[in-house]
């Protein structure tokens, strides 16, 4: 069969006519739940004091993640069996409604309850992104569209905790959680316009992006064929899994990823012994969770999702580490250390950009990305002995940044083309809960090694060394997603 390969000059921009209120309103409700994400953690301790909460302040952070594990399943069947547009205004929906309860809460109690539906709903919320995606954008369009929600991240990674602490210090941390549904509002709107205007993302077995636009170009048409026939038995199992099966599986691993995060930060047996029990009950439940072989890093979309597990768990694992390293050995402000991250933050949307430009070999650009990843952490593991200049760090985060924006848009392009369009919400899913699993159990690994041993030097070196080998069994894996 002939292809027709566009050129740069052809391929479907995002934000043309008939794409730019969706790729507007898209941008703009994936900023503000970035926003929210980072806001939390520094209006928190304020929260915690006035709500008379410190006791269940883990569990104001780890409530939303075990909601979204949840919705991350439920959301992915839905779209799948009844199309994406209800579990994606259901999921909006309840994002702002968890906001709006978290931001009139009279007692802990209840601001954790609106932090357990805010979860519910951006669970929802991203699957039926993907989705969407799929549906009403063109293949080829694809990589644009990805860069495009990654940079969403950059601003509000850049201006988001100095804003919340702003708020919070001049009109009180409730507006931190209340403005949010107010802004998302007019974002809200256009995402409805840009639905309505390109149409075909609606029920079960509606085509994806090019016959959403009325038209049928061979490049779309070949990417449906191959999408369809690299299909195997083994990719087909997840979804052959009963939904009431795939819910309980992910109810329990929230479970163990919250003993896990709780019990990273304990010292003594208590905390080996839920960091155990919670490693235990996810080993368990993953294999309902995640397609056969994703474990073992089987070829095609297995280690599609196996490598986004690897490469964001480990850049997180990191993240985390970078400004303890910087400020309680190296002596640095807060602000300075936040610069390094902002560093990070820049260039994770300059190589998304880069990635989204034009087609390269995608093995190419995820090996280069993950090695750039261990070669980055590798160096600011080396800023915690005085020797190395604290410059360093800078430089460090800056290519550890390029080398997860290369990576991250690329995986979630392959996560749609390795899947058939009955498929796509549920794979989508599985990338989402294989990537909060491998952070969580990298953080609460090395924050349990830093909570036994302490902050020395040694320790934290050691404790890089986690992410480091996570990328490097990325490098080593990456030619897998070829089947």
């Amino acid at each position: 069969m002939s292809v027709t390969v566009l050129s740069p000059a052809t391929t479907p921009g995002v934000f043309g006519r008939r794409h730019r209120a969706l790729s507007i309103g898209l941008t703009a409700l994936i900023a503000l739940v970035a926003f929210e994400y980072l806001a939390v953690a520094t209006a928190m301790p304020v929260v915690g004091r006035e709500l008379d909460g410190m006791a269940l302040y883990a569990l104001a952070f780890s409530g939303s993640l075990a909601t979204s594990l949840f919705a991350n399943v439920l959301g992915g069947r839905w779209s799948d069996t009844r199309g994406p547009l209800a579990p994606l205004w259901t999921g909006v929906g309840a994002f702002a409604g968890g906001l709006v309860i978290s931001g009139v809460a009279p007692t802990m109690d209840v601001f954790i309850a609106g932090r357990f539906v805010q979860g519910l709903g951006g669970g929802l919320f991203t699957v039926a992104i993907y989705v969407v995606i799929a549906r009403a954008y063109p293949p080829e369009a694809h990589p644009k569209v990805f860069s495009l929600t990654s940079a969403a991240w950059v601003v509000p990674s850049m201006v988001g905790p100095a804003i919340t602490g702003a708020v919070t210090e001049s009109v009180g941390w409730r507006w931190v959680f209340l403005a949010v549904p107010v802004l998302a509002a007019p974002a809200a709107l256009l995402l409805w316009r840009g639905l309505a205007a390109t149409g075909g993302v609606g029920g079960p077995g509606a085509k994806d992006g090019q016959d959403a636009q009325g038209g049928q170009d061979a490049q779309g048409v070949q990417n449906a064929q191959d999408a369809q026939g690299v299909k195997d038995e083994a990719d087909g199992a997840a979804a052959r899994t009963p939904i009431g099966v795939k819910l309980a599986a992910a109810t329990a691993a929230a479970v163990g990823a919250a003993m896990m995060q709780y019990g990273g930060g304990l010292r003594g047996p208590g905390g080996i012994a839920l960091l155990a029990a919670g490693f235990a009950l996810l080993a368990l439940t993953l294999p309902r969770l995640l397609p056969p072989g994703t474990l073992l890093a089987a070829r095609g979309l297995a280690t599609v999702i196996a490598l986004r597990g690897l490469a964001a768990g480990g850049f997180l694992a990191a993240e985390v580490l970078v400004p303890r390293m910087l400020v309680g050995t190296r002596g640095l402000e807060a602000t300075e250390a936040g610069l390094v991250l902002t560093g990070g933050a820049l260039t994770w949307s300059l190589a998304s950009w880069i990635v989204g430009r034009r087609a390269y070999d995608r093995v190419r650009v995820l090996r280069l990305g993950t090695a750039l990843i261990a070669a980055g952490v590798t160096l600011v593991a080396l800023t915690v002995f005085q020797q190395i200049p604290v410059a360093a760090a800078f430089a460090a985060w800056v290519i550890t940044g390029f080398g997860i924006g290369m990576v991250y848009p690329t995986l979630s392009v392959l996560v749609l083309e390795l899947s058939s369009p009955e498929e796509k919400g549920e794979n989508s899913a599985a990338l989402g809960v294989g990537e909060s699993v491998y952070s969580v159990v990298a953080v609460a690994v090395t924050g349990a090694a830093l909570a036994a041993l302490g902050d020395t030097a040694t320790v934290l070196a050691a404790c890089f060394a986690v992410p480091v080998l996570m990328a490097l069994t990325g490098v080593l894996t990456a030619g897998r997603v070829r089947r």
